[in-house]
């Protein structure tokens, strides 16, 4: 089966340990996800790619009961979704990410807990490609 990435330019995938693609300017140091042409911050033009931790901290997060609305690409329908968790996670001292999660539950979810970059399936495409994304998995440690 053929794997593709969502959004190639986010992150580094296929690779070992996948990382998330972001920008910091050179000018004021601010670190943007996704990478951005310019620094929202000071205006400077040239941002310089920047790769991002890969481990951070939940800092909030809530959970997708229902299906998006377009422009989400996931492909299920009402009979087929099932809820994900959504979280902002703290990537070192750089920068705030929403991101997916790979846990759904609540109840296992808490403030601080660590968590980690991985790559989830998406969706599977008629030609039976399939199409991943990246997602925070809580740690073990």
């Amino acid at each position: 089966m053929t794997k593709v990435a969502f959004a190639p330019d986010v992150f580094t995938w296929p690779a070992d340990e996948p990382q998330l693609i972001g920008s910091r300017c050179p000018v004021c140091q601010a670190v943007t996800f996704p990478r951005k042409p310019s620094c929202p911050r000071c205006g400077n033009p040239d941002m310089a790619e920047r790769l991002l931790p890969r481990r951070g901290t939940l800092v909030a997060w809530t959970i997708q009961g229902f299906l998006p609305k377009a422009p989400y690409a996931g492909g299920e329908t009402e009979e087929t979704f099932r809820p994900y968790g959504v979280g902002l996670v703290q990537l070192g001292d750089e920068v705030r990410v929403e991101t997916r999660l790979t846990e759904a539950d609540p109840e296992k979810l808490r403030f601080g807990m660590e968590l980690e970059l991985v790559v989830v399936p998406f969706r599977t495409d008629a030609d039976g490609t399939e199409v991943v994304i990246h997602a925070f998995a809580p740690t073990e440690s």
